[in-house]
């Protein structure tokens, strides 16, 4: 069995009509045997032990044509997938596969089937403290909103995540939830992404791991976060280069915590090839993309038009959320950059009062407050219209005079 301390890979990727004939995604340009070899080229790079995915074909022979044919090669033996589903009848879906050393499917529901199926997938972690019946659980919650750029995609993709929500919070609200797939959103101000974040629930609320929230659809700010389009030229795949960020893993409070067994290891999260240079470009085009090896960059170019998008998970039995050294206080900033407002959240451990302080890169004290906390989750309003645009850096320390440190961009309201 598994050790009691293990690291995760989690991958979640748009297929692109894998195995799925269409009028502009055929057998000349996106059959899977012109893919598999990419695909086999990226799994191994990034070697995942969760693996999601949306625009699979419907055809459950696809479905096992993926596990055979691209994890469980090369005497690897252990991958397993979940059970197909689709009761919206959909001619693409979702999928979960997942390293069986590790981890065991416990159970899988349908969410919501308004457009297409939301796919809830409960993993539990394969520890050597089962026989007492003690594990950690992580629920992969898959989805692939509705497309386009119209009011009447924006609602719809709105509906799909209320359905979902409403279906999380009886069943997972103090869970290791990560909300994953490809949600097709322009903008972090869209209904559907603030039903995420903001949902009238706050225990069933998610987090983004990059704090990069903002108006994304073509804009060079947020070229570092985009995930599609990886080619600028048309055919199957979508042109214009990367200038969307459609693909994301939300996570839950339990998993930035730690306070559940499972832990998102700090700035883990990647979209897997993203160097910041390919704003309008292609993810193998000038210049050369270093953040992956050149082999990584074709695949990920001739596979989809999305890049897959990943983080790392702790899984601790004996966590002590205390032991995180680097940053003891696991705080988020949100939005960040920040035009006016913006939301502080951290975790103490216990009663504690914290000295909040943020400085410029002169190490002028720009903005000051202390704060008195109880154990547990905090969210502080801070309001910042007044500072100049530009880079500041926002400290905490406690009592104990333990640090944590978080970037601040300021950006003016016009930005």
């Amino acid at each position: 069995m598994a050790m009691a301390q293990d690291t995760l890979t989690v991958m979640q990727y748009n297929l692109l009509y894998y195995g799925q004939i269409t009028g502009f995604c055929n057998n000349s340009n996106n059959s899977v045997e012109m893919k598999d070899p990419h695909l086999r080229t990226i799994l191994d790079y990034v070697k995942p032990d969760i693996f999601t995915v949306n625009e699979l074909s419907a055809t459950e022979a696809i479905h096992q044509h993926m596990l055979d044919n691209n994890l469980n090669i090369n005497f690897i033996d252990y991958y397993k997938r979940a059970e197909s589903s689709n009761t919206a009848g959909s001619d693409i879906v979702n999928m979960l596969y997942y390293d069986s050393r590790k981890l065991r499917l416990k159970k899988q529901y349908t969410a919501q089937n308004y457009v297409r199926d939301v796919d809830v997938y409960e993993l539990y972690y394969y520890s050597n403290d089962l026989p007492q019946g003690d594990t950690a659980f992580v629920i992969c919650v898959v989805a692939h909103l509705k497309a386009g750029n119209t009011t009447g995609d924006a609602n719809a993709r709105k509906v799909m995540a209320e359905n979902t929500l409403r279906f999380l919070e009886t069943r997972y609200e103090s869970s290791n939830v990560l909300f994953m797939g490809d949600f097709n959103f322009y903008t972090g101000s869209e209904s559907a992404f603030q039903t995420m974040i903001n949902y009238s629930n706050a225990n069933m609320r998610f987090l983004d791991p990059l704090g990069q929230i903002g108006e994304w659809n073509n804009n060079s700010f947020y070229a570092g976060v985009h995930t599609q389009s990886t080619n600028v030229n048309s055919d199957c795949k979508a042109g214009g280069g990367l200038d969307d960020r459609f693909d994301f893993i939300l996570i839950s409070d339990e998993v930035r915590f730690g306070t559940n067994h499972v832990r998102y290891i700090q700035e883990s999260f990647k979209a897997v090839g993203q160097d910041g240079q390919r704003f309008n470009g292609a993810i193998n085009g000038a210049p050369q993309n270093t953040s992956v090896p050149p082999a990584v960059a074709n695949a990920l170019f001739n596979f989809s038009d999305h890049l897959p998008v990943t983080l790392r998970l702790s899984v601790d039995k004996t966590l002590d959320i205390t032991e995180n050294k680097r940053d003891p206080f696991l705080a988020v900033l949100a939005p960040n950059p920040v035009c006016d407002q913006a939301k502080l959240s951290f975790y103490t451990a216990q009663q504690n009062q914290i000295q909040i302080r943020l400085s410029d890169l002169n190490g002028r004290i720009v903005y000051s407050r202390n704060v008195e906390t109880f154990p547990g989750k905090q969210n502080l309003e801070l309001e910042l219209g007044f500072l100049p645009a530009g880079l500041y850096l926002l400290s905490l320390q406690d009592a104990s005079q333990r640090v944590g440190h978080l970037k601040l961009v300021k950006q003016s309201s016009t930005w």
